[in-house]
């Protein structure tokens, strides 16, 4: 298991939290989407919020995240499901910023300027949806001032992803810790200076640290149990079928103008750039069910 996620709760019941390494999901994304530095670190950042996100819904159900900023990189998109699958995608793949601190100017390529839109698919008629003004637009502290706003579950989010020089992603994890009803202050507080005294995350995924041995460093001497242990990777739910039901859905006359202008059709999944191929006759079939 090279990606997984952990999550405990404290024995008093009142705080719950998640760690996890996403290191090769990260990675995956980057080859799919060819994506420059700090496009990698950005969307490496929201696909490890999205696990997080995910671990905390029942079987079954989704959540999805868009950040819309005024910056070079527009947006960031990502879904994911309660058994770990995540995926994800940027608006512009090809941007790098120079480092601003020493680290990846990710808020320079998202914006300073924009929002954050969490979908929720819990089974219901309608989907829930809310929406914050991004705060940093360094994802995590954005991700936890959605929770802490919108939810009413006062949280922390940390994410970090390592790029190496030669663009690969050499380590991307991170934690969310939710305090619950009735909150115990010390705990939080507790909590909150461990997370002000712990190194820049990327650094420390970097050195190899486990999940398990990250939430040992922020419990330290807050009694906890592990409640379970997934599996994460990068896993899109597109096919050609659906895609086949894409194109449907564009109408017979959209389909009848595809087939006399380019006698064939190729569409590419936003999401994992997977590309599907469609010739005349494939677009003659669908034709036909529309009829």
């Amino acid at each position: 298991m090279t990606d997984y996620l952990v999550r405990i709760i404290t024995k008093s019941g009142t705080v719950r939290a998640l760690a996890c390494v996403t290191t090769e999901l990260a990675d995956e994304a980057r080859r799919r989407h060819a994506t420059l530095p700090t496009a990698s670190a950005a969307l490496g950042r929201a696909l490890t919020g999205g696990a997080l996100f995910g671990a905390l819904l029942k079987t079954g159900q989704r959540v999805g995240f868009k950040f819309e900023g005024n910056g070079p990189l527009q947006k960031i998109m990502v879904e994911a499901d309660s058994n770990g699958a995540v995926r994800g995608c940027v608006g512009v793949p090809e941007v790098h910023l120079p480092e601003r601190n020493g680290k990846l100017d990710v808020a320079g390529a998202l914006g300073r300027a924009g929002f954050l839109t969490v979908t929720k698919d819990l089974g219901m008629k309608e989907p829930y949806k809310g929406m914050v003004q991004l705060y940093s637009s360094e994802i995590a502290e954005d991700l936890a001032l959605y929770l802490t706003e919108s939810e009413q579950i006062p949280s922390a989010v940390g994410l970090g992803v390592f790029v190496e020089t030669d663009n690969s992603v050499a380590a991307a994890g991170g934690f969310l810790i939710q305090a619950l009803p009735p909150v115990d202050e010390a705990a939080v507080d507790a909590l909150m200076a461990r997370i002000e005294e712990l190194p820049q995350l990327s650094e420390v995924l970097r050195k190899g640290t486990t999940p398990e041995e990250l939430l040992a460093i922020l419990f330290a001497d807050i009694p906890y149990d592990t409640l379970e242990k997934r599996a994460l990777a990068f896993s899109c739910s597109c096919n050609r079928e659906k895609i086949e039901r894409v194109l449907i859905s564009l109408g017979r006359e959209e389909l009848a103008d595809m087939l006399e202008k380019e006698g064939k059709a190729d569409v590419t999944c936003e999401f994992c750039r997977e590309a599907y191929h469609f010739e005349r006759q494939d677009l003659e079939q669908l034709m036909k069910e529309l009829q």
